[in-house]
């Protein structure tokens, strides 16, 4: 079971065969800095119930999560990982976890809290492999997740049972019923049961395993949007479903994830590709936990499935959601949500940085970017997106296949591929994207142009690769207009502007008159563009960070525009 569990998860690269480069490695860099500020470090980051808001173990979890990959994807050494983990035993429980016991109620948001650091032990433990930490794991899945066998299959779901007319940017403890103090989070119980998966595919304790199959059942019987379920909780319990799947063979769970993400990609994902913190509560705000949640969960279904529909959404979130969610200062904020809702056609921010989750999760996100970004069976090797890189790829043997990747997209539509080392035996299959918005692509190896196929969003090119090889590829960008996201919330005469995977917002102007069916958009400059026959510009939602970039932010700029009926 643990051989399938590690085979599954390692056909995307480990950390340290990788190291990426350029605008990704400057972000991760960024949110690395953010995370040793005063406010993670040692003698700060334990919270008392009352100072997490009833949330014990959340910001902890969350902080060891975020530092233990931040650290593998950047090959850079945690300042306070390793002293907060070490104090852990003073600020947990007289049974091994966080918070207070509660011998007569299931507390959901203190199931969610202990699950962050159940993720977070998980990964530092599979990191760097410790009694301790194997120890603080066992007895957090054993101690409180366990005592509530039964109460799971009770889990309150009907919406006349749940308030779905409350909850602020950090949820909040809303009353009791039948053996549950239940959250405005609705659903946050299932992140608990994504980390106690982790714990079990560590631990092989097989009495965790109906306490895992009763808690995923309950989530199966859910109606998502009728309960009006926190986005985030159900894009972290879908996680789980696929991490389960991956463990136990049990591959009906991945098709049961993947109708639900696409039932949250047709009722919780915004004009831009961030959520609605709620499913059908448009009104609300984004949250950076449920992009990360959404971009793993892009990526990986697309590993089950080889649908390249998965790998064009991760794209777009990546690029128009998380990466436009990181602020100047490296950590994550929260967004608005465009549409009849809110009654905005503007892209806002919604809250400057959200400290005490997003900014931690953010790292998860940029570190599995990271690790996404290749893919490896065997002898074949998917580059899963461009970006600049250098690879040491094992093959058979004592064999390795060195990767060096040089490109600016999506602002530019090269990249250089530099084989650095090769064995020049069997050929290898590489896979490089070609997306639809990727147009006459063609491939120059060591000069020469090559014949390549398109297949399930790739150019496969099959070589005997030597060291010295290069690779250049090249194709168009296509400018073009797409409909709306979400049908309920938007116009039908609404469409939105990409270049490539990129959504362009106006820029300094407003829109007075609906634009004509055939407006046509144009490249003006590098990160410039415009609508032929009008004085309105359009820059990229997505951006690098700075402070100048921040404050034009802050002013809101339209996403969505209106066009003749």
């Amino acid at each position: 079971m643990q051989l399938l569990f590690n085979f599954i998860f390692l056909l995307f690269v480990p950390f340290a065969h990788i190291h990426v480069e350029g605008e990704l490695g400057q972000r991760l860099q960024q949110n690395f800095n953010r995370l040793e500020e005063s406010k993670y470090q040692p003698q700060n980051v334990f919270l008392t119930m009352q100072q997490s808001g009833d949330w014990p173990g959340d910001t902890e979890g969350r902080t060891i999560l975020a530092l233990t990959l931040d650290a593998q994807a950047t090959g850079r050494t945690p300042r306070y990982l390793d002293e907060i983990i070490g104090l852990l035993p003073s600020h947990m429980n007289e049974k091994g976890y966080m918070g207070p016991v509660f011998p007569h109620f299931a507390h959901e948001q203190q199931l969610s809290g202990n699950g962050w650091m159940l993720r977070g032990l998980c990964e530092y433990y599979l990191w760097k492999p410790s009694p301790a930490v194997l120890s603080h794991i066992r007895h957090i899945s054993r101690n409180l997740f366990l005592p509530h066998k039964g109460r799971y299959a009770r889990y309150p779901i009907s919406p006349d049972e749940r308030r779905q007319d409350t909850g602020a940017e950090s949820g909040s403890t809303v009353g009791q019923l039948d053996g549950w103090q239940l959250s405005s989070d609705i659903g946050c119980v299932f992140i608990g049961m994504d980390g106690l998966i982790q714990a079990y595919g560590i631990l092989h304790d097989e009495d965790l395993r109906p306490v895992i199959d009763e808690m995923v059942g309950r989530f199966l019987q859910i109606d998502l949007v009728g309960i009006k379920a926190q986005t985030h909780a159900t894009l972290t319990a879908l996680r789980g479903l696929l991490r389960l799947a991956d463990l136990t063979g049990r591959q009906a769970l991945a098709r049961e994830a993947e109708q639900r993400f696409l039932l949250y990609v047709r009722n919780g994902m915004t004009e831009n590709f961030e959520n609605y913190n709620w499913f059908n509560r448009f009104d609300t705000w984004t949250e950076p936990c449920a992009i990360v949640d959404s971009y793993m969960l892009a990526m990986q279904l697309w590993q089950h499935t080889h649908k390249e529909q998965y790998l064009q959404w991760a794209e777009k979130i990546y690029y128009n959601a998380l990466c436009r969610t990181q602020r100047h200062n490296g950590g994550f904020g929260l967004d608005n949500c465009p549409g009849r809702a809110a009654g905005t056609a503007e892209l806002r921010v919604h809250a400057p940085e959200a400290h005490w989750c997003c900014t931690m999760r953010g790292g998860e996100g940029l570190a599995r970017a990271a690790q996404y970004t290749v893919r490896q069976e065997g002898r074949r090797v998917w580059i899963s997106t461009l970006r600049p890189l250098k690879a040491q790829l094992p093959l058979e043997g004592q064999a390795t296949l060195g990767l060096r990747v040089a490109t600016a997209y999506p602002m530019d539509t090269t990249c250089s591929i530099v084989i650095t080392q090769a064995d020049g035996g069997s050929p290898i299959d590489l896979h490089l994207p070609c997306h639809p918005w990727m147009e006459r692509p063609t491939v120059m190896l060591n000069g020469r142009e090559i014949k390549v196929k398109r297949r399930q969003g790739f150019l496969r090119i099959r070589h005997a690769f030597q060291a010295g090889d290069s690779l250049a590829y090249r194709f168009s960008q296509r400018l073009y207009w797409d409909g709306t996201q979400n049908a309920t919330n938007t116009l039908p005469r609404q469409r939105r502007a990409f270049y490539g995977p990129l959504m362009l917002q106006l820029d300094g102007t407003t829109v007075t008159s609906p634009l004509p069916h055939d407006a046509r958009l144009e490249k003006t400059g590098s990160q410039a563009f415009g609508i032929i026959g009008t004085s309105l510009r359009l820059t990229p939602v997505y951006h690098m960070m700075s402070p100048h970039l921040w404050q034009k932010q802050q002013q809101g700029h339209p996403i969505l525009f209106d066009t003749e009926e």
